[in-house]
């Protein structure tokens, strides 16, 4: 016991006399073990008296100074092939060296070969050489390999694959409004009555001056194209009964649901993608309020009461463009164009229309608010469900549409 205790108490001693000559050592050794690796190149001769390139390589080469080693590019003084067989001996004159320096004049020496060198390693030291040629024979090249393109088949069924995932999640998310939503009209005071009026606002009356203007300008050119034709057989009158059966049964209601997909729905996509993102959805769900009744049901009966209001201001703005155009272009006065549309157009005509309109709303909600929701990740996230959205939407107002046309054909109307 003893013995150890001199044994410590003369080591103490020893540390406190030479500290400074210790830690001056240490830093010697830091400072030679942080030289940045280098390489310069030389003319010399081999030991076979030829004439080559010598390139000497000098410092640190280890993985801890890897940023410094310089590239091909920045050696100055490097061979060119004028000779018949140009000839690169590697020199060392390192103080360390690893496996990453190795990995790097690896790389290097491959890159000569490639480019008709050939490359001398008689000068470096065995344990150097070794290395390399261990890394030399194990090295492969790590560009990637080339893409398959799927055939035409396989795309198909992809394609289809992923549109019957894509019908099965909005069957999924339609039944869920279905079972939510009906509890919540048979009691409507639990309806957030302010919510669904903040929502008419911004998808209704602040859509109006731009689902006018179109509507306006599409019944011009109906007007125009139709006109030109009645006009050869003198048929202009027939421009009122033209205009008022596209523009009540189709166009009407057709453009508002497609300006309402692009603006409405667009906003509901990137409005509930950003609450995924900063977990606002989630925060609800914590303290105890379903998502669903505060931000997905609101806007869905706001769209199903907008959407038709839309529509007949649709079709008042289509029907007053096409006047427009019978009055200044083909002389049918305002007059006898509005005393011919009740004549022309029944009111059979505006309800086959205006029928379509609350599917539309319901389907644009529906997709707008799924998409939202599926938001992950980040703000390019919200940017690609908002395209998908809109996409999407628009796609299925026109299917709707075809599919209630050949209803109603079949009906007999």
């Amino acid at each position: 016991m003893h013995f150890f205790k001199l044994m410590i108490s003369s080591m103490t001693i020893i540390t406190k006399r030479y500290r400074h000559t210790l830690m001056s050592t240490a830093a010697e050794t830091t400072s030679s073990a942080e030289t940045p690796p280098l390489a310069r190149w030389l003319e010399d001769k081999d030991a076979r008296d030829r004439q080559v390139t010598v390139l000497v390589l000098s410092g640190t080469w280890t993985i801890h100074s890897l940023q410094h080693v310089p590239t091909l590019d920045t050696l100055s003084g490097a061979p060119t092939k004028k000779a018949d067989k140009p000839c690169i001996v590697l020199r060392s004159e390192m103080s360390a060296f690893d496996g990453a320096g190795a990995l790097v004049l690896a790389r290097w020496i491959r890159t000569w070969r490639a480019d008709g060198f050939e490359v001398d390693l008689g000068e470096f030291p065995p344990r150097e050489t070794s290395l390399l040629q261990l890394l030399d024979d194990r090295l492969v090249d790590t560009e990637p390999a080339p893409v398959k393109k799927p055939k035409m088949i396989a795309r198909i069924g992809q394609f289809t694959v992923e549109q019957w995932h894509e019908t099965r999640s909005f069957l999924a998310f339609l039944g869920e409004l279905v079972w939510r939503g009906a509890p919540l009209l048979l009691t409507f005071w639990r309806i957030r009555w302010r919510a669904v009026i903040s929502e008419i606002d911004a998808a209704g009356v602040r859509a109006l001056g731009i689902v006018g203007l179109l509507s306006f300008m599409i019944g011009m050119v109906m007007a125009y194209q139709g006109g030109a034709t009645l006009q050869n057989y003198g048929a202009n009158v027939l421009i009122v009964d033209l205009v008022g059966i596209i523009t009540l049964r189709e166009m009407g209601p057709l453009l508002a649901a497609i300006i309402v997909a692009g603006r409405t729905g667009s906003s509901y996509t990137a409005q509930l993608g950003t609450m995924r993102i900063t977990e606002e959805i989630d925060a609800l769900r914590a303290i105890g309020v379903p998502p669903f009744e505060i931000l997905i049901f609101p806007k869905v009966l706001a769209l199903i009461i907008t959407l038709p209001l839309l529509s007949i201001f649709s079709d008042l703005m289509g029907l007053l463009g096409g006047a427009v155009v019978a009055n200044y272009g083909f002389g049918v006065s305002f007059s006898v164009y509005f005393d011919r549309m009740p004549e022309a157009v029944s009111l059979t005509t505006l309800w086959l229309g205006l029928l379509k309109t609350p599917v539309f709303a319901i389907v644009i909600a529906l997709i707008g608010c799924m998409q939202g929701l599926r938001v992950r990740g980040s703000a390019a996230e919200v940017g690609h469900a908002t395209t998908v959205s809109v996409v999407q939407a628009i796609f299925m107002v026109i299917v709707i549409d075809a599919l209630f046309s050949v209803l109603y054909n079949v009906m007999g109307y």
